[in-house]
């Protein structure tokens, strides 16, 4: 027994160590573009819950101006078969205009910095000049939907015309004459508006009025412009508002409201200006052609019941 036990076989076990494939870190960086887009989007929410009303119709009109048109500032028509589609969906013709391209015309950053640039060249001007430095409380600076708006304002102390009349100040003169070189630094149109307080003449609106005043002031200023040494082809709009357009916040009769208005155009507004659209049926929005129907037959109506009436009269003789 004891030999047949020496004579068993020896068994030895040798157990395999199994190494597992490393998995990857995949999960981790598809987690990692969860937790950054979950990020951004809080981060959105959170700012546009503290953006102004102002400021959210930006990022709207932003975001329905196609990009194509917002990258080349082409305003011209869409050859695309479908309906508002293709580079400009704002104009095409035959298709309904989905739109208003002046509406969502905004400067573009490197216009905002010509514009800031023409601003800082003319502040430091009228700097370095005793006379013209007083006048710097007289002149705003903004930028509108249509350019870089400069307004020479008048005040009871120091107006930039003679009371009632066309006739320019000295120091408007100067003024006036000193930055007409500096508008020639860029291409851009510009626009001259007079404006007046609510004052009337006389006469009231039968004769010479604000609305000739305003004009002739515009013109007046036009022409200290062009003998300052303004390229008169820059030219493009010379007009008078009367008192129809106020300064925000002030009474028509403020002496502010007095005042010449230059405007650096945008060349959207300006091509705008040269060639107006010209609205067809299919881009008349629906309320207004809804009213322009309304109107024409109730315009119908009356003739129809004048007529009746006419005809009663003459039966009656």
């Amino acid at each position: 027994m004891s030999q047949n036990r020496d004579k068993r076989p020896i068994i030895v076990i040798r157990r395999k160590k199994v190494v597992h494939a490393h998995h990857g870190g995949a999960w981790k960086i598809a987690l990692a573009d969860f937790m950054t887009a979950l990020m951004a989007l809080f981060l959105v929410l959170w700012i546009l819950g503290t953006a102004t009303d102002e400021e959210r119709q930006g990022v709207a009109d932003y975001f329905s101006t196609p990009l194509i048109s917002a990258i080349s500032g082409d305003r011209g028509g869409s050859t695309s078969a479908i309906p508002g589609g293709g580079p400009d969906p704002t104009h095409s013709e035959g298709e309904r205009a989905r739109i208003n391209t002046l509406r969502h015309i905004r400067p573009s950053e490197q216009q905002r910095r010509f514009f800031q640039d023409l601003q800082r060249r003319i502040e430091s001007v009228i700097a370095v000049d005793p006379e013209l430095r007083q006048l710097r409380e007289q002149m705003r600076f903004d930028l509108t939907t249509e350019g870089l708006r400069i307004q020479l304002l008048d005040t009871e102390q120091r107006p930039m015309f003679a009371l009632g009349s066309d006739q320019v100040a000295p120091y408007m003169r100067n003024l006036l004459r000193t930055i007409a070189p500096l508008l020639n630094e860029l291409p851009n149109d510009l626009s001259i508006s007079g404006h007046t307080d609510s004052v009337p003449y006389a006469g009231g609106y039968r004769g010479y009025s604000n609305w000739e005043l305003s004009n002739d002031r515009a013109n007046a200023s036009r022409r200290e412009l062009v003998a300052g040494g303004l390229d008169p082809a820059q030219l493009l709009r010379v007009s008078g508002f009367a008192d129809r357009v106020d300064v925000s916040d002030t009474e028509s009769v403020d002496p502010v409201n007095r005042r010449i208005e230059l405007l650096v155009l945008l060349p959207e507004i300006a091509a705008a200006i040269r060639n107006p659209g010209v609205l067809t049926k299919a881009s008349v929005p629906p309320l207004l052609l809804q009213n322009r129907q309304d109107m024409a037959q109730r315009n119908t109506d009356t003739e129809q019941q004048l007529l009746e009436n006419l005809q009663q009269e003459l039966g009656a003789d």
